[in-house]
């Protein structure tokens, strides 16, 4: 189950954001058109214009709040990732399994993606703040992630590459 939380690993061994957008677009489709089909985001395409309109912003100042909201997504992740790690090692140990940081983190997020009207977004978080299946999480969460990747690829691939050299420190 926790196998999929090493998607930056593969992505740093071999990827451009080209080759980053499709292999998320491929992971996407599979995702939304099987185990998240409820959800109905199979196929979503975010529109700008929507959060233009509502928010009464100019298309310029959305892309930017939207690649900043990819960063946010990304680095997010590495802390969903450690949180689902937790919890399965508490499952597997049969203690308290604290889904409070993991809630609070997708809640945080939540917010980010309802202001920008992104909408596969909203209710990826929206599970991840709901559900209590860890493998059903982890689907979510990797859903999330590419996702994300798909809104701004360079963005996404750019702040993976930071966490790497972050962490290498």
């Amino acid at each position: 189950m926790l196998q999929k939380l090493d998607f930056f690993d593969y992505i740093l061994e071999n990827q451009s954001p080209e080759s980053l957008l499709a292999d998320a677009t491929q992971i996407c489709d599979t995702l939304t058109a099987t185990v998240l089909r409820d959800l109905d985001i199979h196929n979503y395409c975010y529109d700008p214009k929507e959060a233009v309109e509502e928010l009464g912003l100019d298309e310029e100042l959305v892309h930017q709040l939207v690649a900043d909201y990819v960063a946010q997504v990304i680095r997010s992740v590495v802390q969903f990732e450690n949180y689902l790690k937790s919890l399965h090692s508490s499952q597997q140990n049969h203690t308290n399994m604290d889904y409070t940081p993991f809630r609070e983190l997708a809640h945080k997020n939540l917010g980010v993606a309802r202001n920008l009207r992104i909408k596969d977004a909203e209710k990826l978080l929206y599970e991840l703040m709901k559900k209590d299946d860890l493998e059903y999480l982890v689907i979510c969460l990797e859903a999330l992630k590419v996702c994300a990747i798909k809104l701004n690829p360079e963005c996404a691939y750019d702040t993976i590459k930071l966490i790497h050299i972050k962490n290498n420190l």
